[in-house]
């Protein structure tokens, strides 16, 4: 190897380091977590139950990753941080995936799946106002899709790649 393909071999380690694919991957989650409540608070978009089940793998992946670049100053503890990430990334891809499915009739949804619950009334009078003008949010209907996909389609596909980019950290990690 000549010296300056050394170089660019090094530059590329300091630009794909453990720590800056943690923040990445603390970041993209985060991002994830704002678009979710935005839609729900300015859009108003209701979430269902597996809405609000997918969100927690990215709750759990903020707070590791913020752990993780605090805390963990060496490259085997930032190789435990990447696989905790890598196996909150799987699970919320996997949680993207069936909901997504639900919606488009492959699986079954939880019997349960109902939609959150509304703020609570102050009186009988406007509790019975707010049955009326309540819309259950089942877990089989898609609130809102781009380009074919919905929210639920775009969070496993938005995992699958903050999962692949774990990964090639943990590869990486190896081999080092």
């Amino acid at each position: 190897m000549t010296s300056s393909s050394i170089d660019v071999a090094r530059r590329a380690e300091r630009v794909v380091s453990p720590s800056r694919l943690i923040l990445l991957i603390g970041l993209a989650c985060l991002a994830l977590i704002a678009g979710a409540w935005f839609f729900e608070l300015v859009w108003g978009l209701r979430p269902c139950k597996l809405c609000l089940e997918q969100r927690l793998p990215h709750y759990a992946a903020i707070g590791l990753a913020f752990a993780g670049l605090v805390l963990a100053r060496s490259t085997r503890l930032q190789w435990f941080v990447l696989l905790g990430l890598a196996g909150l990334m799987a699970w919320s891809t996997w949680l993207g995936f069936y909901h997504s499915g639900v919606e488009w009739g492959w699986f079954i949804g939880p019997n349960d799946c109902g939609g959150a619950a509304g703020p609570a009334a102050p009186g009988v009078q406007d509790f019975m106002k707010q049955l009326q003008t309540t819309r259950v949010v089942a877990c089989s209907e898609a609130a809102w899709r781009f380009l074919g996909l919905s929210l639920a389609g775009w969070n496993a596909l938005a995992s699958l790649g903050l999962l692949v980019a774990a990964l090639y950290g943990l590869a990486r990690g190896q081999r080092a």
